[in-house]
């Protein structure tokens, strides 16, 4: 599979979100060609603004893999990481964040401007399947005003 295909499956973890009445965000860890983690926004759910896809997928991964760290795994993700979940993403030593739609409110480039706050082996691309990733956000906010 390419980043393309990971990314609809990350989109599908977003439209989960969605039909929950969650921010549609959804995110996947993969790691040689196996999904080891996945997740969506639960914020609303769980009451528990840490509760993005990005962590919550990633603690699917640790629980998988039982390590705290995964340098070999990349994570796709819908909407560009927030600077709390980049955070958690130094931390992962993760390989490759691939990510779908730009987030000018909230994103990481807003804090740090053209510093990356991953690790300085993560690789990241963005860009893949931008339209769909920010057209869904879009209708989500859409129908809240």
């Amino acid at each position: 599979m390419d980043d393309e295909q990971y990314m609809r499956l990350a989109l599908q973890q977003a439209k989960q979100a969605f039909d929950e009445d969650e921010v549609p965000v959804g995110a996947i860890v993969v790691l040689n060609n196996q999904i080891i983690g996945k997740g969506y926004n639960q914020v609303e759910r769980l009451t528990d603004s840490t509760a993005h896809a990005e962590i919550i997928a990633l603690t699917a991964a640790f629980n998988f893999l039982g390590s705290k760290y995964l340098p070999e795994a990349t994570l796709y993700v819908t909407l560009e990481p927030c600077l709390m979940c980049s955070g958690a993403l130094y931390w992962s030593k993760i390989s490759r964040v691939v990510y779908g739609a730009n987030d000018e409110k909230n994103g990481y480039k807003k804090t740090t401007g053209i510093n990356s706050p991953y690790h300085p082996k993560t690789t990241v691309v963005c860009g893949i399947l931008k339209e769909e990733c920010a057209l869904l956000m879009k209708q989500f906010f859409k129908a809240k005003r």
